[in-house]
């Protein structure tokens, strides 16, 4: 199944798209900006205090990255944020949970604590309901262009 051209540019459901990879990619940008200019050692395990989570050089700079890969999906809209919102929002809960086996151990390079676990958690399940909001409920409404293409009549011929 091929979305890209089923969702019409001015459908409401592309500004929810939008919306949601913006603000969250505004968030994680000002979390890893704040963190950078604190000047932290880059692989430190024991991170430095940043708006309430611990935080070292490599987090801020993986912070910045993934908020300007959101911040780009919001730019482009459409299918293309929708999509770059749910592998966004998953792989942060996947983070989170190996970072929660990683906690108090040599390998805990991102310097995470419970707080960031907890953070993981929260931000990615937000970023991934932005991206599946109107695409993925038993429930959509007939008009919906994902109802559609899930449920094709077949053409007469």
């Amino acid at each position: 199944m091929d979305l890209r051209d089923e969702l019409p540019v001015d459908h409401r459901l592309a500004r929810v798209y939008r919306y949601g990879a913006g603000l969250c990619g505004v968030v994680l940008l000002v979390f890893g900006l704040l963190g950078a200019t604190d000047g932290l050692a880059f692989f430190s395990t024991n991170g430095e205090n940043v708006a309430g989570l611990s935080s070292n050089g490599l987090l801020s700079l993986v912070s910045i990255l993934t908020a300007a890969v959101l911040i780009a999906g919001a730019v482009i809209g459409g299918n293309t944020a929708s999509t770059i919102n749910i592998v966004v929002g998953w792989l942060f809960v996947l983070s989170g949970f190996v970072n929660l086996a990683l906690l108090d151990s040599g390998a805990n390079v991102l310097a995470f604590r419970i707080p960031n676990v907890i953070f993981s958690f929260v931000m990615g399940f937000l970023i991934a309901t932005f991206g599946m909001y109107g695409r993925v409920s038993s429930k959509l409404p007939h008009d919906n262009p994902y109802w559609r293409s899930r449920h094709a009549r077949p053409s007469k011929v």
